[in-house]
């Protein structure tokens, strides 16, 4: 068996408790995906990414919602091995990434702004909008988790003076 389908039967078999069943729970109860959506799955190049990606897929093949997912990497400016690595594992686990460029880095890296972060996650944001907008699609899904809902919580406190954070 290849190995994006031993990991794709992994996902729904071995950890089906863990991964799969909560996947498909919060999807259904946040109504994350319905019938005729268009998803732009980014994926940043982590392990996160990648299985919601695998995720998703699985979604397509055998939920009950009919959906079209486009799996997209935007490169701010990462080293040709970082982007060489990820493209390697989008090959290995059979996935049709589209890369695309943008200058986030060398903006950030400029020194113009005093709160980088804060302006990173804008530009990144209106990015991967601009792209899903091009794309037809009209939602994006991100692999985002716990640690990244506190962290976006603190930062907005920090930099915005307000209490906020991300929906699911």
């Amino acid at each position: 068996m290849e190995k994006y389908k031993e990991i794709e039967r992994s996902i729904i078999k071995k950890y089906r408790k863990e991964i799969w069943s909560r996947f498909v729970k919060a999807v259904k109860e946040y109504e994350l995906i319905k019938d005729g959506d268009k998803v732009m799955v980014c994926i940043s190049g982590g392990k996160d990414s990648f299985l919601l990606a695998k995720c998703i897929e699985e979604l397509n093949k055998h939920g009950d919602i009919q959906f079209k997912a486009k799996y997209v990497c935007m490169n701010p400016g990462y080293s040709e091995e970082n982007i060489n690595k990820i493209k390697e594992n989008a090959q290995k686990l059979n996935i049709d990434l589209e890369i695309f460029s943008s200058d986030i880095f060398k903006v950030i890296d400029s020194g113009i702004f005093k709160s980088p972060c804060y302006f990173c996650a804008r530009m990144r944001r209106g990015h991967l909008y601009s792209k899903a907008k091009e794309l037809g699609c009209n939602k994006v899904a991100y692999a985002h988790h716990k640690d990244d809902v506190v962290e976006t919580m603190l930062m907005s406190l920090i930099y915005e003076g307000r209490f906020h954070t991300f929906s699911p």
